[in-house]
């Protein structure tokens, strides 16, 4: 039996290699997928061109705010998953507009869709960040929204949204909130690529305030593990945490970066601390372990993994496009 998708923001970075895993070796060979992508500035089609030749894939140039469009690429039992969204933190902070039109209208224009044409599973990524800052322990999905900057509160609306029309209208809504993700063709104004693209280059980069504020980080490939755990085996209607088990001060990893990149801490320049930021992020992922989700790629390696990624492409001279892609 034919299972169609409808991926929207997949020629980012982590859709992208969503995508990728979808239809790469073992996938079901009557898998359908409709990548749905505004290509804005953190989208390139770049990101999943190798997979062109796939008949099994159709990309459509598009902005899931366009109703008329989203209808006419979701069909009965169609299984979405929804990674479009404005992510950056920082630009949330300088003009927010951007982010409640694509991550709260457009996650409403989706589901919307989905409910009118009898979709299947609805799978909407989302962020720990909803949660806002934790001092001790960590967040289970019981816990509250809390969100401190514009971006994590698009995120919680648009999360909220999603809940209410699996409560509402019994739409097949499952939700996933992960920790930090990195890894290959993440656009260059995320910090780990930022940081070791700028110190091969030979310049500075920045650290806000005392650098103490703490991320839980995620290898993107254990991430789109997860999400494809949650649709095959998740539950209507629940939320599930993705954890990636390796917590680290932003000045631990700034330590890590530059002793990777062969530099020390004269190219680190202190800046102002962000607005609201967050100190610590730390998600209890046990409701996912317990349907079989364990971490694949340790830090160490997916981090040295990484950064031989981006010095490969400086060494032949590749210079990033602005979505970070080739």
């Amino acid at each position: 039996m034919t299972v169609r998708y409808l991926v929207t923001g997949a020629a980012g970075f982590i859709g992208s290699h969503f995508v990728h895993d979808l239809l790469g070796p073992g996938s079901p060979a009557d898998a359908q997928v409709t990548v749905l992508d505004a290509l804005t500035y953190a989208g390139d089609r770049a990101r999943i061109a190798a997979l062109d030749a796939d008949p099994r894939l159709r990309f459509v140039h598009g902005d899931i705010t366009d109703a008329a469009l989203v209808a006419r690429l979701i069909g009965p039992g169609t299984v979405i998953v929804n990674f479009a969204a404005e992510t950056h933190v920082d630009r949330s902070i300088a003009d927010s507009g951007a982010f409640v039109r694509s991550n709260v209208l457009g996650t409403h224009t989706l589901l919307e869709a989905a409910r009118a044409a009898g979709a299947g599973t609805f799978l909407h990524v989302s962020t720990d960040e909803v949660y806002g800052s934790i001092d001790q322990g960590a967040w289970t999905e019981q816990s509250p929204p809390d969100p401190n900057s514009p971006y994590a509160a698009s995120k919680a609306a648009a999360d909220l949204l999603a809940l209410s029309y699996a409560r509402t209208h019994g739409l097949d809504v499952r939700i996933t909130r992960c920790s930090n993700n990195y890894g290959s063709r993440q656009h260059p104004e995320k910090l780990i690529p930022h940081f070791v693209t700028t110190l091969l280059d030979g310049g500075s980069v920045p650290l806000y305030g005392d650098g103490e504020n703490v991320r839980d980080w995620l290898h993107v490939s254990d991430h789109c593990r997860a999400i494809r755990l949650v649709i095959e085996r998740g539950a209507p209607g629940e939320v599930y945490n993705v954890g990636g088990g390796t917590q680290l001060t932003n000045r631990a990893l700034t330590g890590m970066l530059l002793d990777a990149c062969g530099a020390d801490w004269s190219a680190v320049r202190r800046v102002e601390d962000r607005k609201a930021h967050d100190r610590r992020y730390c998600v209890d992922d046990g409701k996912l372990r317990g349907l079989g989700y364990r971490p694949r790629v340790p830090f160490e390696r997916g981090l040295a993994e990484t950064i031989d990624w981006y010095r490969a492409r400086h060494r032949a001279g590749d210079v990033l496009d602005p979505a970070g892609a080739r």
